[in-house]
């Protein structure tokens, strides 16, 4: 048991253990296929590092930015000329959660095509660069990387990045003096891709924990309780022996559950569950699934195992000692099969849709809400008195539960909708039918619909009312959404307003509300500035910017950003928007976006070397993405920092956010410190 705990500890250590750094996700290597005197395939050959996606060639406008391939055209004239165009290797397509649209995009590896006919028969090698965006989950970096062909048939590849000395030439091309460049180390470091995924795996564990306390309160689950206790403390020969008993029994749940969650990590892996998962036939066959599971929950028919299968277990059971008790723990689990699936596959799914050791560490939380009882129990047999005795109330519990997997079903059912792009399920349609469901589960729970196996209800529980008022709050709650009202407690779930909504902009709106300033009145723009996200003024032109800053003698807030940047957009919509960080940003700060994936060109005497790739950097996305990893050792957006006049960090850079008043906070202990220095 210790050796399973410690395994348990250790793989939770090693998924925190993370460190901030440049994030170079695929690695680029060439090989030279010589096909005659005179041709040859240039081939580019990609590794990508598991959970992220490099995308191909070929997508839909407003995605991600599309793989490309560029050669020096001054030297194919009197070189070499290319015949057709660059041929990729077969990719997925697959609809991505996270751009909300069909993507073709390729995972682990990808090999690229370009052939050649050679022109100068001395010619010893050929340079390609390769322009592409890659993203996971959670984040998205945009690079540039080149690869050099040897026309012998050896290859050397440019991939490395150097580490970049205080007095590197990128500081003089962005006009960075020595006192501008001059940061804290403390500032330096960006932890919060460290502190996103923490929190993400004890998210996923309470989320599971807290699911398998409501399988504790099901028909199935509950009254085997105080049975099981009892048996173990009246059979053995001593109370110690009992609650040893009880603890390898509760120890035992946890294992069975959680090789389950092992199995899912190790035969599918994280990308492959996310690709099943964002599939037609997954998520019609999880729609279809919770709404027969959710039907049996409100008593239409029962789901069971086969007698055969039980009846085995049974026999394992009889067997006693050790594997007599993994039996029981085992008979557990599938006797309770019809209560525990849709829940514990709802948050096995979840959890398999973020890969890495998440399914495990959902499984755990699961499991270990079951054990617990079992052990207290065994510890405190005389808790077992005070117990609520197993009654209507435990179907009630039950018919709840299916009211709740009926909802997510429709979850699943708008994955389906969205893929195919049948605009039948929108948003409106979605949350008539949530409103629908929760104030049917109200007027259910205020005992004025009955259901099968309902018992009599005389008077309605203090604790009843309460969850009926709570579910009819939550129906009031939702009918607004009707007509454009964000209902930000359930953001995520209803399909998105502005790709599947029957009135995009709000009911009686043909155009977004967008602020215009803290007053609300128009005001005129400086020079060189542009409307920004809701309106704010923002430059998108690093010195410009400073130069306004010292105008105004005003901070300057750095947002890397980016065109297609997702969770970009997420903090503008969801937490810009709110009043007091939109103030904020507005009135005591110069916002300053560099979006790191515009591929607009430099001024032919702005275009550089690069002292990264070694390069020519000839786009301002280029520009800012470099200014990025040099100065903070990143490359993921969103990232914000806040600067003095004199481009010097006075804040500790910060990347996704969502909680608006942790932002806030953030964005107010920059500005304190800026007057501060005053």
């Amino acid at each position: 048991m210790k050796r399973n705990l410690i395994l348990f500890t250790t793989l939770l250590i090693t998924a925190f253990s993370v460190h901030a750094q440049i994030l170079n996700p695929v690695k680029w290597t060439g090989k030279t296929e010589k096909l005659s005197e005179t041709e040859y395939n240039l081939i580019f050959e990609a590794t990508i590092e598991d959970k992220w996606h490099l995308y191909s060639q070929d997508l839909p406008d407003g995605g991600p930015t599309p793989t490309e391939f560029i050669f020096d055209t001054i030297d194919q004239i009197d070189n070499y000329k290319l015949i057709g165009n660059v041929v990729e290797s077969k990719y997925i397509t697959a609809f991505d959660k996270v751009f909300e649209m069909d993507l073709n995009y390729f995972d682990k590896e990808a090999t690229f095509t370009q052939k050649i006919q050679l022109l100068n028969p001395n010619l010893k090698s050929i340079t390609g660069t390769i322009d592409f965006q890659a993203c996971d989950d959670m984040r998205c970096i945009y690079q540039q990387k080149s690869v050099t062909f040897n026309l012998d048939n050896t290859t050397t590849m440019e991939d490395a990045i150097p580490v970049m000395n205080e007095n590197s030439g990128l500081s003089n091309i962005l006009n960075l003096n020595e006192s501008k460049t001059e940061v804290s180390p403390d500032y330096t470091v960006l932890d919060s891709e460290v502190e996103n995924e923490s929190k993400g795996l004890w998210v996923t564990f309470f989320t599971a924990f807290f699911l398998g306390f409501l399988v504790l309160l099901t028909p199935c689950v509950f009254p085997m309780i105080p049975m099981t206790v009892s048996f173990f403390t009246k059979q053995s020969k001593t109370r110690g022996q009992g609650i040893r008993n009880a603890l390898l029994y509760g120890f035992f749940i946890i294992v069975i559950y959680t090789l389950l969650g092992t199995a899912i990590s190790a035969l599918f892996g994280s990308n492959a569950m996310y690709e099943f998962s964002t599939g037609v036939t997954f998520n019609t066959i999880m729609f279809l699934a919770l709404l027969i599971f959710a039907f049996s929950f409100l008593g239409a028919f029962e789901i069971m195992l086969p007698n055969s299968w039980v009846n085995k277990v049974d026999t394992g059971a009889n067997r006693g000692g050790v594997v007599g008790i993994f039996f029981m723990a085992l008979a557990l689990a599938v006797v309770s099969f019809s209560c525990t699936f849709p829940i514990a596959g709802t948050a096995l799914l979840d959890a398999a849709t973020k890969g890495g050791i998440a399914p495990i560490i959902s499984m755990l939380g699961f499991s270990s809400a079951i054990a617990l009882p079992f052990a207290l129990f065994a510890f405190f047999p005389s808790w077992l008195n005070s117990m609520p005795k197993s009654g209507g109330w435990l179907n009630t519990v039950k018919v709840t539960l299916g009211f709740l997997e009926l909802a997510f079903a429709f979850k699943f059912l708008s994955m389906v909708d969205l893929v195919l792009e049948w605009h039948m399920l929108t948003r409106e349609v979605f949350l008539a039918i949530w409103i629908a469901i929760f104030g049917t589960l109200g007027l259910y729970l205020l005992g004025k619909i009955k259901l099968p196996h309902d018992s009599p209800l005389p008077h309605i529980s203090v604790g009843r009312l309460c969850m009926a008022l709570l579910a009819l709050s939550f129906t009031v709650y939702m009918i607004p959404g009707l007509w454009g009202a964000p209902v930000e407690l359930i953001s995520g779930f209803p399909p998105p307003m502005s790709t599947n909504s029957e009135s995009p902009y709000g009911v009686g709106n043909t155009k977004p509300a967008l602020y215009s300033s803290g007053t609300g009145t128009a005001v005129e723009l400086p020079e060189h500035a542009h409307y920004g996200p809701n309106n704010l003024i923002a430059f998108h032109d690093y010195d410009q910017g400073l130069a306004y800053a010292n105008k105004v003698n005003k901070p300057v807030m750095l947002d890397f950003t980016g065109l297609t940047c997702v969770n970009c957009r997420k903090m503008e919509e969801q937490v810009w928007v709110k009043e007091h960080v939109f103030n904020t940003i507005n009135n005591d700060l110069v916002l300053i976006s560099l979006y790191v994936d515009d591929r607009k060109k430099l001024p032919k005497d702005e275009q550089y070397e690069s002292e990264l790739t070694g390069n020519n950097v000839t786009t301002f996305g280029h520009k800012w993405l470099e200014f990025q990893q040099v100065r903070y050792n990143t490359n993921a957006q969103p990232l914000y920092v806040i600067q003095d006049t004199d481009g010097n960090d006075i804040s500790k850079p910060v990347g996704y956010t969502p909680d608006a008043e942790e932002y806030h906070d953030w964005l107010k202990a920059g500005v304190k410190r800026f007057k501060e220095k005053q």
